[in-house]
């Protein structure tokens, strides 16, 4: 009998050019677009992006994709495979690639950590030098979107490269149970699909969250921090908050949700409203005033609409005080805690404030067993001030 032999190719000595690239463009029908190494676009990736755009997908999620088709298209390229022509075999050494690869490499400050190593202040590791699951998770769940497209809109790669998870592809395995026999678990991860980690809420302590708080230089620095430990909102949402959808007198701030679109009206702290009227009073005849204008803004000339990388590195700066490496994200994990462990808040009202689409986002925060071992008593997610005084003091010398 012929000996079978089978070619398996050398992931470890693979060589993936990183060339290419996503360009932004003024078409709002076409922000994004992919240019292979050749400069020429990929008309397959463009064709599903405006796909994408057409089932009402946001301009950053075209963004998103299209950069993990970029590293698809390339790895492809390394292998001399066509798009249309990738196979099984091709996403399993895509996922070897990515599990073993490193990141390409950045400027890093000479004071910066060590990829990977664990902060002694917070205990949060530093990001290392492979990819992480959840990256690799989404790189395939895009790419395996990319090609359900092509398979049901023009009948081609007949096989989409990336299976649909194990319990999707068994239908209804109990369907005819025999009793006397244990039911079959399924696993419902996909082949080559990263296990999900699971989710752990980073906590800033509240006694290093007044240590952070006192490292702040500027009001609008206060403002902005207090708005996010006590709404919850996500940093992004915050910052694009116009100055009209500020309520001091009902003690809300409106914020647009990142997924759904939808404009929610947050219960913030008194204390946020206060830092916040200090800041505008300090920019007070400096930046345009009217209801659609940035609420928040660089304090030096020229004024410019505070951005996310901006706010992040004021963030930053207070955490080289403590030796700390908290992030913006952190603070809405704290926020979510602090709502959770207050006695008159419900679950659902967490969620509501919170703008979680399902429950079980919102239950990772509860932890029984912590508020036993430490004692620690329920905390309220807001404090309750005079509204009347709160706006008196908002409309000061406006």
């Amino acid at each position: 009998m012929p000996e079978h032999s089978t070619t398996v190719r050398d992931v470890a000595a693979l060589k993936v050019a990183r060339v290419g690239r996503v360009e932004k463009s003024d078409d709002p029908l076409r922000p994004f677009r992919l240019v292979d190494a050749d400069g020429i676009e990929v008309a397959a990736v463009s064709e599903f992006l405006h796909h994408m755009l057409a089932d009402d997908a946001r301009p950053t999620s075209l963004r998103s994709y299209a950069y993990e088709l970029l590293a698809w298209v390339r790895f492809l390229r390394a292998v001399d495979v066509p798009w249309d022509l990738a196979s099984r075999v091709e996403a399993r050494d895509f996922a070897l690639w990515l599990k073993t690869t490193k990141k390409p490499p950045r400027r890093r400050r000479p004071d910066a950590p060590a990829p990977g190593s664990v902060n002694p202040v917070t205990g949060k590791a530093a990001p290392g030098e492979n990819y992480a699951a959840r990256t690799r998770r989404h790189a395939r769940a895009v790419i395996r979107s990319f090609y359900e497209y092509h398979r049901e809109t023009h009948g081609r790669p007949l096989i989409n490269p990336f299976p649909q998870g194990g319990a999707a592809d068994e239908g209804s395995p109990n369907a005819h149970h025999n009793p006397m026999q244990a039911f079959r678990q399924l696993s419902r991860r996909g082949t080559y699909q990263p296990k999900e980690p699971k989710p752990t809420p980073r906590i800033i302590p509240d006694q290093a969250f007044n240590d952070l708080f006192a490292g702040l230089k500027y009001n609008r620095d206060r403002a902005l921090i207090a708005f996010y430990i006590s709404t919850g909102a996500r940093a992004s949402e915050l910052l694009g908050v116009p100055q009209g959808l500020v309520a001091p007198g009902d003690q809300t701030i409106g914020v647009v949700r990142k997924g759904s679109q939808v404009l929610q009206h947050l219960p913030a702290s008194a204390d946020a409203f206060v830092w916040l009227r200090l800041y505008q009073q300090e920019l007070h005849g400096m930046v345009p005033k009217h209801p659609s204008e940035p609420l928040w803004w660089t304090l030096r000339r020229p004024f410019r609409p505070l951005e996310y990388d901006a706010a992040r590195m004021v963030f930053t700066r207070a955490n080289q005080l403590l030796g700390a490496n908290w992030t913006l994200h952190d603070l809405r994990h704290s926020a979510a805690k602090r709502m959770v462990r207050d006695p008159n808040l419900t679950l659902a009202d967490v969620q509501w404030v919170m703008g979680h689409a399902h429950i079980t986002t919102t239950e990772i925060y509860i932890n029984p067993r912590e508020l036993h071992q430490t004692g620690e008593k329920p905390q309220v997610a807001w404090s309750q001030r005079d509204t009347e005084g709160l706006r008196s003091l908002y409309e000061l010398a406006v």
